[in-house]
């Protein structure tokens, strides 16, 4: 059975710094795609960053330069650097998952190809 699950979220003043991570199990470590997604308050899910099966990484617009996505293969967990943290990026974090073949050509920052969804970490940035 395939789990995520997150930790690492928090509240934190503008500018300041998170690390999230998702613990990945129940599916082979290789071929799979992971990914960070985050849903705000009242807001559509947005994609933050993915990590394809041959590591290159995909950042949305909003976070590039301030967030850095990671992935520890030989346990298969996900991490998600944040930095310059913004009172916009105030929303619950998701890590999502697509094994085998859903992962041949990767899903990127698009959640209806992930199969897999961990239960969310909140992170609140204040002003």
């Amino acid at each position: 059975q395939v789990q995520l699950v997150e930790s690492g979220g928090g509240s934190v003043q503008a500018g300041g710094s998170l690390r999230l991570s998702c613990a990945a199990s129940g599916y082979p470590r290789s071929g799979s795609c992971m990914a960070w997604f985050r849903q705000a308050t009242g807001k559509d899910r947005e994609g933050v960053a993915a990590i394809d099966r041959h590591g290159s990484i995909t950042y949305a617009d909003s976070v590039k330069g301030r967030f850095t996505c990671s992935r520890d293969n030989n346990l298969n967990n996900l991490y998600l650097q944040m930095t310059s943290l913004k009172p916009e990026d105030t929303a619950m974090y998701y890590c999502a998952a697509a094994v085998g073949s859903l992962c041949a050509v990767a899903p990127g920052l698009q959640g209806r190809r992930y199969t897999y969804w961990g239960q969310g970490t909140q992170v609140t940035v204040s002003s």
